[in-house]
């Protein structure tokens, strides 16, 4: 297969007219925005090579942070340097913001509304076909070998049956990678192809760098400590700037391995909503443009909402846009600071090898979110079951939603045997779901 660019690189007005398309139709949580981003960027628009998406969605694999909205500011920064990334980044989650902020709002004064309620049932229905479109896609190019095809289910099973964290199942494939490339190079069969530059390398310097981390520093901890001196340490408003803080460093592994931590803290700790509230703050995450992590968007808003000591629907936008702001600032930090070294290696065959086996563990990482999203959309109720010191949440067969399942397969045939287009499959879904919801 060719790699190299079919096409010249993109004007920036062109690429930012996409950058909003994608933001505005990236459903489905990581692996749904990854397979749209996919789509358009590699297979349309021939902007970046199939190596190029790959290698830039391994390295934000290895990240703290949304890994595809990481993935779209490092490919923007590819086409356009500092203002491709930022418009890039920007777009992904300015859309999913205001959905979600709005939705909170609806949220804490009506809590039902069926019409959205059935536009977000139908996009469920829309974003399971999305999701296994993405694997399928990605599995079909990355997985050349059986000792690859290995490794992937490999990744599946340590993620969904033993639980292993995130961050060792994608350094331990590049490990094995690294180590079978030198043994083995034909059980994995990556070769380093010279495709074409987007545009000449950046070449990093001690004096770039000092300059990126001290920009994003000022803008990360600026909001954070406004709130110690505006309202003081105890404020809820400062609570949420460290919170988030810390949870934008280490969540390795997306907002799927880091949702159970939050929800403990931000229920159990800091008591600002129900166990019931985070579930459905995740559903509205879940059925909106942008990153699934903008459920924290969601938590920051119930705890600005009522413990602001403002307005509640003022504190409540504070809150949200606060979380939202210190989770999202050092997603661009990462990537400017350490894009040029990673596209300077992406030509060393060892690491080629590495990534190759990362590649080949991110099909099973995808898997394992398209799994978790299939149970608890097809599924209304779920129960936990421990063995062996390990627990999974599996689903209550009893209470399959048979018109979500009725819904989901329309969705996979669309998909899968008429290829019917995004916007015609989102827009055909949240139809068919708004009258199922007004009929019912």
């Amino acid at each position: 297969m060719d790699t190299t660019l079919q096409t010249p690189p993109p004007s920036f007005g062109e690429a930012f007219r996409t950058w909003a398309k994608i933001g505005l139709l990236s459903f489905g949580g990581p692996a749904g925005q990854i397979a749209m981003m996919h789509r358009i960027v590699v297979d349309e628009k021939k902007w970046v090579s199939e190596p190029q998406f790959l290698h830039a969605l391994n390295f934000c694999m290895l990240l703290p942070g949304p890994e595809a909205q990481q993935t779209a500011v490092y490919i923007g920064w590819l086409l356009h340097r500092w203002k491709g990334g930022l418009a890039a980044g920007l777009l992904f989650i300015l859309p999913g913001l205001a959905v979600i902020l709005a939705l909170s709002t609806i949220y804490v004064l009506w809590r039902e509304v069926p019409v959205i309620s059935g536009v977000f049932f139908g996009l469920q229905a829309a974003v399971l076909a999305i999701v296994f479109e993405a694997m399928q896609r990605i599995a079909r190019r990355a997985i050349k070998t059986r000792f690859l095809l290995g490794l992937s289910a490999a990744a599946f099973i340590g993620l969904f049956i033993l639980q292993i964290p995130f961050p060792l199942v994608v350094l331990g494939a590049g490990l094995i990678g690294w180590r079978i490339g030198q043994a083995r190079p034909d059980w994995i069969a990556a070769q380093v192809k010279h495709d074409a530059d987007v545009l000449p390398s950046v070449a990093p310097s001690w004096q770039r760098n000092i300059g990126i981390l001290a920009l994003f520093a000022l803008l990360w901890a600026g909001p954070v400590l406004y709130s110690f001196t505006a309202f003081g340490p105890d404020h809820v408003f400062s609570q949420i700037g460290i919170f988030f803080s810390k949870m934008a460093v280490v969540t390795f592994g997306g907002a799927y391995a880091v949702l159970a931590y939050v929800g403990q803290q931000a229920v159990e700790i800091y008591g600002w909503l129900g166990p019931d509230e985070m579930l459905h703050g995740l559903g509205l995450a879940e059925t909106t443009p942008g990153p699934l992590i903008l459920v924290l968007t969601f938590v920051g808003y119930i705890a600005g909402f009522r413990f602001g000591g403002l307005d509640p629907l003022l504190g409540g936008m504070l809150g949200g846009l606060l979380a939202t702001w210190v989770t999202f600032v050092p997603c661009f930090l990462w990537i400017f600071l350490c894009a040029p070294y990673v596209e300077r290696i992406r030509h060393v065959q060892a690491f080629s090898h590495a990534l190759a086996a990362i590649t080949a563990a991110v099909v099973g990482v995808i898997l394992n979110l398209a799994v978790w999203f299939s149970l608890h959309t097809l599924f209304r109720d779920m129960q936990q079951i421990s063995f062996a010191g390990l627990s999974w949440d599996l689903p209550v067969l009893a209470s399959l939603d048979p018109w979500m399942a009725a819904l989901s397969a329309a969705a996979l045939i669309a998909v899968f045997r008429f290829h019917l287009g995004l916007g015609w499959l989102l827009g055909g879904a949240a139809i068919a779901g708004v009258g199922l919801r007004l009929l019912s």
